[in-house]
């Protein structure tokens, strides 16, 4: 996937192949992939740039009288789906969304991460490395093909078969993404029954972003090959750990990662600490963005793993930071918050800014707490400085509010548009009669 693609390389691929059609795709604010699906007689205007759609029908883009919109779309990332027909497969290209005057919309999320990216190439470095770790559940289908909440296995963390029965599942979904260009670097039964994860190989932000989208797709269509539901929501089940997508980062200039220093304390450069602390200044903030729904404050609580107290560390797993121990070009900065319903581009874009604006700012890091942070009380935590996460999609939308940076790296129109999507989230949910209201409430009063 890395490859640079000419157009005639990828015309030669199609016909190789026999592809027959070609998905456009994007992803809207809200972090879902969207696409406009054409015929491969219309390639060429699409490889023109010339290919419109309507902009009014997707969330947070523009409205009815300003509707027409480009997609443009990006050679690097074209892919042919193994898993569709060898009677004519479909190929795919991701897209940057531009103006009808050939501008880029502010509002497409890939343009605006690439916005940030500018601004951190100003600063003197070329490159955002992510290693992403998005987790997902497994559940069973009924006999209309709809999901349940009934999981196929009751497996634990590494389990193997045949307490793992989505073994062969996650095995068929490795393949398709190796077959896909994806190097894999591991595979795993996660900690709740049901729950699982795949890595793959870091590379630079926008390619990771990119890479995050389509990892959710194969992971939904191969599952639904196997009669089950992938899901990336956060917190599905009560009781049991919720699914995250930490996030590796890392800066490079040239070869050199800017994060490692073998003086440094912990051979940590003085950059990386500037970072650290940019990101733990602005940790409460961002969290709107990196953790975008009501369902993930559920998994943001203390008993499930999940971090929800403000700290970094090297040596434990509680902190929000961590500071995984590999060293040299592997030397990271790990933010264990964000979850899968977070859209890649726009959490990368917040992340990325604050620990820039730790970088701008020469922020001291705090102290690192080196202990379990989940048994300490809040006057232990306040005492080390721990700050708490948001509790909630409405207490995390005040505080982005509040942070020019953050505010900054969205952008106005992808900004304004967000909160005015998770306003009306919240308000639905506030005002929704749920069922554990019913059990506690109907009989007693």
């Amino acid at each position: 996937m890395a490859k640079k693609l000419t157009k005639e390389e990828i015309i030669s691929q199609i016909k190789k192949e026999n592809v027959r059609f070609i998905r456009l795709q994007f992803t809207d604010m809200l972090g879902t992939i969207k696409n406009v699906e054409i015929p491969l007689s219309q390639l060429n205007k699409a490889l023109d740039n010339k290919m419109a759609f309507d902009g009014s029908s997707i969330e947070g883009f523009v409205r009815i009288e300003e509707s027409d919109m480009l997609l443009h779309p990006d050679l690097d990332t074209f892919i042919v789906f193994p898993w569709t027909s060898e009677k004519g497969k479909v190929a795919r290209f991701i897209c940057d969304i531009y103006n009808p005057d050939g501008t880029p919309f502010a509002g497409c999320p890939r343009y605006n991460l690439k916005r940030n990216l500018e601004k951190m190439e100003e600063l003197g470095f070329d490159a955002f490395n992510i290693g992403a770790e998005p987790e997902f559940f497994l559940f069973k289908l009924d006999e209309n093909r709809e999901p349940t909440l009934e999981l196929n296995d009751h497996g634990g963390y590494f389990d193997l078969a045949p307490t793992d029965l989505g073994e062969n599942c996650r095995r068929d979904i490795v393949l398709e993404l190796e077959e896909m260009g994806f190097e894999i670097e591991a595979s795993h039964h996660e900690v709740a029954p049901g729950q699982h994860e795949i890595d793959f190989k870091y590379s630079d932000a926008i390619k990771h972003a990119d890479d995050i989208q389509t990892f959710k797709l194969v992971v939904k269509t191969i599952a639904r090959k196997h009669n089950l539901h992938a899901t990336f929501m956060p917190k599905p089940l009560f009781g049991v750990n919720g699914s995250g997508m930490h996030v590796n980062m890392s800066l490079f200039a040239g070869k050199e990662n800017k994060f490692y220093d073998t003086k440094g304390e912990l051979e940590l450069s003085k950059t990386a600490y500037q970072f650290i602390a940019g990101i733990i200044d602005h940790a409460t903030n961002f969290t709107a963005v990196t953790n975008p729904t009501v369902n993930s404050y559920k998994r943001l609580v203390p008993g499930y793993e999940a971090p929800c107290y403000v700290a970094w560390s090297a040596s434990n797993r509680s902190p929000l930071v961590r500071i995984p121990s590999s060293r040299g070009l592997s030397t990271r900065v790990e933010v264990r918050s964000v979850d899968p319903t977070a859209n890649p581009y726009m959490a990368l874009s917040v992340l990325l800014a604050s620990g820039l604006d730790g970088i701008k700012r020469e922020l001291e890091v705090p102290e690192s707490v080196d202990r379990n942070i989940y048994v300490m009380n809040k006057k232990e935590r306040e005492e080390n400085g721990v700050k708490d996460l948001p509790s909630t999609l409405k207490e995390a939308m005040n505080l982005l509010e509040q942070d020019e940076v953050l505010v900054d790296s969205l952008g106005e129109h992808l900004f304004e548009h967000f909160i005015e999507a998770k306003d009306i989230e919240w308000d639905m949910f506030r005002t929704t009669v749920h069922p554990w209201e019913r059990e506690q409430y109907l009989t007693n009063y």
